[in-house]
């Protein structure tokens, strides 16, 4: 029998430049042992600067991008792979750029009717001098993925995080602080436009930060999360508009707080090239709709080929 991606040549595209590089190199090699077993030749590309002379010399079928973070996931390696004509997962350079920036994505998520906390970009300096809004709040990257970098001010705080003025900060001058929503951390993940259910994410300490999304242990994945019944239609809704409003493509995961005690659900992001490690949160959704992850990971593949095909080459 022949294996499904049998004579297909995939660049997997893992590692990168990013602060999750790590996150990266972890979900690359899952998704490349994956594509291994369903027969495609896999090539394991570390992505740096010297991406497109790599890619050029491999002259592979499709990219896999398993990336994560700036750079691989905020438009600037789609482009690359745009200009050399390659298909490539998950969604093409607007998407991936819009979905990265925080404070531009919110807007057209709020233009399209989806709920978004309030809050705005800041300069780093000025945020560390003094409140810029009654605590709590919430102070993150506008443009980093899996809580890097996020702090929490709680209720009562005498001062804003002192490591936003810190000359090791590296994550750009301005500043993203909104409201701090109590309650539930849930997440959707959305496959072919169509959400696939909800996971009520309970951190084993502290609050849903990398070591919770990454550590062994750190979390605890409640699948299909235990909400009320209009909190868990509406959080598909949202995740499946935010999905189109952005223009995605592939696989993306929404990232919600669901306030229990005011029945309030904000929509925090889009992740649209959602992790694939052992305790990511889409593939378990996957598999609880009966997608194991060879077979997500062969859809996602599919995907990205046959509209790079139908695109004349790229997305």
């Amino acid at each position: 029998m022949t294996s499904p991606l049998s004579g297909r040549h995939v660049a997997l595209l893992l590692g990168g430049l990013s602060s999750e590089r790590e996150v990266s190199l972890v979900s690359g090699k899952a998704c490349g042992a994956a594509l291994e077993r369903l027969g495609a030749k896999v090539s394991y590309v570390d992505a740096g600067r010297d991406l497109a002379q790599v890619l050029t010399q491999l002259k592979p079928d499709v990219c896999f991008n398993a990336l994560h973070g700036a750079w691989g996931e905020d438009g600037c390696v789609q482009g690359v792979l745009e200009t050399l004509n390659l298909p490539y997962t998950h969604s093409g350079v607007l998407a991936s750029a819009l979905a990265m920036d925080k404070a531009k994505a919110k807007a057209v998520l709020a233009a399209a009717g989806v709920t978004v906390p309030g809050g705005g970009l800041f300069n780093r300096i000025e945020a560390a001098k003094d409140h810029v809004m009654a605590p709590p709040y919430v102070v993150k990257p506008n443009s980093e993925g899996s809580s890097v970098g996020v702090f929490i001010v709680h209720e009562g705080a005498n001062r804003p995080p002192q490591e936003l003025s810190s000359p090791t900060w590296t994550f750009g001058e301005e500043v993203m602080i909104e409201p701090y929503i109590r309650g539930k951390e849930l997440a959707v993940g959305v496959m072919a436009g169509v959400a696939m259910t909800v996971t009520d994410i309970v951190p084993t300490s502290g609050f849903y930060d990398f070591e919770a999304k990454y550590g062994e242990g750190g979390s605890v994945h409640v699948i299909p999360a235990e909400i009320p019944a209009h909190v868990f239609e509406k959080a598909m809704k949202m995740s499946e508009l935010a999905h189109a409003a952005l223009g995605c493509q592939g696989v993306t995961r929404s990232d919600l707080r669901y306030d229990d005690i005011n029945d309030i659900l904000v929509l925090l992001e889009v992740n649209t090239q959602p992790g694939m490690t052992p305790t990511s949160l889409v593939p378990e959704q996957a598999a609880m709709k009966g997608v194991d992850f060879d077979q997500l990971v062969l859809w996602i593949t599919e995907d990205a080929y046959a509209r790079g095909v139908a695109g004349g080459g790229a997305q």
